[in-house]
C-alpha cells in the first residue's frame, strides 16, 4: 500500500475511534452519577436460637403382651374381634374346662377327708393325753396319737392347696388379656389344641398411647451436647427434652413428645446410643415398626448469630466466605466459621460481630474496596434485573 492509502485509512480510523472513546466515557460519566451500586443486607445480631437434631427412628409399642396358654386342652370358643380394643382381664379364649372341673371335684372330696380324719385323730390325742398322766399307757402311745393328729392337720393343709390349684387352672380355662392394648390377629381357632406354656402365641397385644420412639444417635455427638450443657454453652430449661415428629409421607405428627433416657451403653458395631422418646397416641396414628424422623430439640443457644445460606459462599480451598459492607461503605470479604444450619439459616461461630451488614442480594459482580450502597434485605421483593447474590451457582454448602 503507498503511503497515501495509510494516510487515508488513518483518516477513517480517527472518526471511529474517537465515537468508540466517547461512547464509553459516556457509560463511566452515567455510573458515575447514578452512584455505587446497591445492595441487599442484613445486620447481624445476637439471638437466642433453639437447636435441633434429625434422626431417624423406629416406633416402637409401649407395651407387648404374646398371650399364651397356662393350661392344656381344646379351643372351644374364640371371644374378641381381631384388631379390636381390648381391656386387661377381658376374655380372649375359652378352652374346654371339662377335666379342670374333675380336678376340682376331687381336690374338695380329698379335702373334706382330710378334715373328716382331724376329728378323730384329735379325739384319740386327748384320750391318750390324760391317760399317759396317770401311767395307763406307755408315752409311745401318747407320742404316736400326737403325731397322727399333726399329720391329719397337715394333710387337710396340703389338701387346701390342692384344691386351690385346681381352682386356678379351671380358672385358666378362660385366657384373658394380661394388659389394654390393640389385639392382633389370632394365630389359633375354634378346635385347636392349646399346651400349656406353648412356644407360638395365640395373639399378641400391643399397647399404643403412648408409644415409644427408638432413636439412633452417635455416642460423639452426645458427649459434645452433655459438654456444652455443662460448659453453659446450651441452655434445657426446666422439665425433660421436647421431641418432634416427621412421618414417612413428609407430614408432621401433630403432638410433641419429650425425651425419656439414653442408653448407658454404646454399640460398639456402630458406635451409636438409642435414644427413647415417648409420644402421646391417642388416635393410634403411630404404629409399631414404622419409620420416622425424630427432631430432638437440644437446647437454647444465646447470644447466636445466623447468617442467611444465600449470603455465604465458598472460596477455592472450601472456606465459608461472605461480604460485608464495612464502616466506610466500601466492600469487606469475611472469612467465616459455620457449625449447622437452622432452616434457611447458617449459625456462625466465628468471622463476624454484632452489628456487621452482611451483603444477601445484589453481590456478584462486586469486588473488595468498592464501594456500595447498602438497603435493608427485603425476602419479599424480587432482585434487581441484573443483580446477583453471593454463593449462587456455588455448590451446596457443608458445616464446617
Amino acid at each position: 500500500m503507498t503511503y497515501k492509502g495509510y494516510a487515508f485509512a488513518a483518516l477513517l480510523f480517527l472518526p471511529l475511534a474517537a465515537c468508540g472513546g466517547g461512547k464509553e466515557a459516556a457509560q463511566q460519566q452515567q455510573q458515575a452519577q447514578a452512584g455505587p451500586p446497591q445492595v441487599g443486607v442484613v445486620t447481624v445480631q445476637p439471638q437466642s436460637v433453639t437447636l435441633t437434631t434429625t434422626l431417624p427412628g423406629r416406633l416402637t409399642a409401649y407395651e407387648t403382651s404374646e398371650v399364651r396358654p397356662q393350661v392344656s386342652g381344646l379351643i372351644t370358643a374364640r371371644l374378641f374381634r381381631e384388631g379390636d380394643q381390648v381391656s386387661k382381664g377381658q376374655a380372649l379364649y375359652r378352652i374346654d374346662p371339662q377335666p379342670y372341673v374333675t380336678q376340682v371335684a376331687n381336690a374338695r372330696a380329698a379335702l373334706a377327708r382330710a378334715r373328716a380324719a382331724i376329728a378323730s385323730t384329735s379325739a384319740l390325742q386327748r384320750r391318750y393325753g390324760e391317760l399317759v398322766k396317770i401311767n395307763a399307757i406307755s408315752r409311745q402311745d401318747y407320742d404316736n396319737a400326737l403325731t397322727q393328729a399333726q399329720q391329719a392337720q397337715a394333710d387337710v393343709a396340703a389338701q387346701s392347696a390342692a384344691l386351690r390349684s385346681a381352682q386356678i387352672d379351671l380358672a385358666r380355662t378362660t385366657v384373658r388379656a394380661p394388659i389394654s392394648g390393640r389385639i392382633g390377629r389370632s394365630v389359633a381357632t375354634t378346635g385347636a389344641l392349646a399346651t400349656a406354656g406353648q412356644a407360638n402365641a395365640l395373639t399378641t397385644i400391643q399397647r399404643l398411647d403412648p408409644i415409644y420412639v427408638d432413636v439412633p444417635q452417635s455416642a460423639a455427638d452426645l458427649l459434645k451436647l452433655r459438654q456444652k450443657i455443662a460448659a453453659g454453652d446450651l441452655s434445657r430449661g426446666g422439665g425433660a427434652a421436647r421431641v418432634r415428629l416427621r412421618l414417612d409421607d413428609g407430614s408432621v405428627y401433630p403432638i410433641e413428645g419429650t425425651l425419656q433416657f439414653a442408653d448407658v451403653s454404646v454399640d460398639p458395631a456402630t458406635g451409636t446410643q438409642t435414644i427413647r422418646a415417648l409420644f402421646p397416641n391417642p388416635r393410634a396414628l403411630l404404629l409399631p415398626g414404622m419409620y420416622v424422623r425424630a427432631e430432638l430439640v437440644e437446647g437454647t443457644q444465646a447470644n447466636a448469630m445466623l447468617v442467611p445460606q444465600r449470603a455465604v459462599s465458598r472460596d477455592e480451598k472450601g472456606n465459608a466466605l461472605a461480604m460485608v459492607v464495612g464502616p466506610d461503605g466500601k466492600v469487606q470479604p469475611r472469612p467465616l466459621t459455620t457449625s449447622r444450619t437452622i432452616g434457611d439459616d447458617w449459625l456462625v461461630t466465628g468471622g463476624l460481630k454484632p452489628g456487621d451488614k452482611v451483603i444477601v442480594e445484589g453481590g456478584m459482580m462486586l469486588r473488595p474496596g468498592m464501594p456500595v450502597k447498602a438497603v435493608p434485605y427485603n425476602p419479599n421483593a424480587a432482585p434487581a434485573q441484573g443483580q446477583g447474590q453471593p454463593g449462587q451457582g456455588q455448590p451446596a454448602a457443608q458445616a464446617k
